[in-house]
């Protein structure tokens, strides 16, 4: 086999439907330069068959037991630097990619040695103009963690490259180098917080977290947890507050926890509106009833 530049990894876990529609989206990336990872995170159903069956040429890595987000992705890495590729691109599986997303990403990294991570612009998949992540804040102090443009629709203003706080783990690139130099993901989030995690790492390395509109990602939103948001925002605050406390920021700690009843009363909010929204979306388009 080539050595390949690029390898894109695609964790799985008990969702093969989301990774064969990922893979094929993916399908006008592949290239002797460009190949795909799948990591399969301990899945319980036919995932590991359906996904050999439809993707025969894909390579396939299955993983005894679910590591996590993080263990998933580190294990998946490892198998990347066997490849001995130069670039990784993590990727959700609940995604779908335009063509050509990321050379943008790519580009980024090889043409300002300052950027550590390359990030796309993410749409909601439930509403294809309406934006998830166009960059991301994190200010610890403050216990301040947000998608820069969530919920807005696209604008001018959000098609502006530059350095960006935080790249979220739904999809983003680095050189292999950088990723194994900062230690890889922190396996003790296990999901959420891990990705603003490793971008404030990489920046104290000197590194920047870039943001590159030109590639463009669609998300379907928390598809490993469907149907429990309540069990999401629980499991956010829990992994914010790791986060917090591993970056010794105690005054993000204090208004974190003085705050959260009102964060909980608006990300609730804001869930429940998502997923009536995401509801009349399949009902106009004829998926459901």
């Amino acid at each position: 086999m080539k050595r390949p530049e690029l390898c894109i990894v695609v964790l799985n876990w008990n969702g093969a439907g989301d990774t064969i529609a990922c893979l094929h989206s993916l399908s006008g990336e592949l290239s002797p330069s460009c190949m795909v990872l799948v990591v399969d995170n301990g899945s319980t159903d036919d995932s590991l068959s359906r996904i050999r069956a439809a993707f025969p040429d894909t390579e396939l890595l299955s993983l005894p037991l679910n590591l996590g987000y993080a263990g998933g992705n580190n294990a998946g890495f490892r198998r990347v630097m066997e490849l001995q590729a130069e670039f990784v691109l993590f990727l959700n599986n609940d995604t779908l990619v335009e063509r050509g997303f990321s050379a943008p990403l790519i580009h980024a990294l090889r043409s300002d040695p300052s950027a550590g991570i390359a990030v796309p612009k993410i749409f909601y998949h439930a509403r294809p103009h309406s934006l998830w992540y166009a960059g991301g804040v994190v200010r610890l102090s403050t216990g301040l963690i947000r998608h820069t443009g969530i919920r807005k629709a696209d604008a001018p203003e959000f098609n502006r490259p530059g350095v960006t706080g935080y790249a979220t783990g739904c999809c983003f690139a680095m050189r292999c180098r950088d990723f194994e130099r900062v230690g890889g993901f922190d396996e003790h989030f296990g999901m959420y917080a891990e990705d603003v995690d490793l971008s404030l790492r990489v920046r104290a390395l000197g590194l920047t977290v870039r943001y590159e509109p030109a590639s463009v990602v669609w998300h379907k939103v928390s598809a490993s947890l469907s149907g429990t948001p309540f069990k999401k925002l629980a499991k956010k605050s829990a992994a914010s507050l790791h986060l917090f406390i591993k970056h010794r920021a105690w005054g993000g700690v204090l208004l974190f926890l003085l705050l959260l009843p009102f964060r909980l009363a608006v990300s609730s909010a804001s869930a429940l509106l998502e997923r009536g929204s995401a509801r009349s979306t399949r009902i106009k388009s004829g998926h459901e009833g």
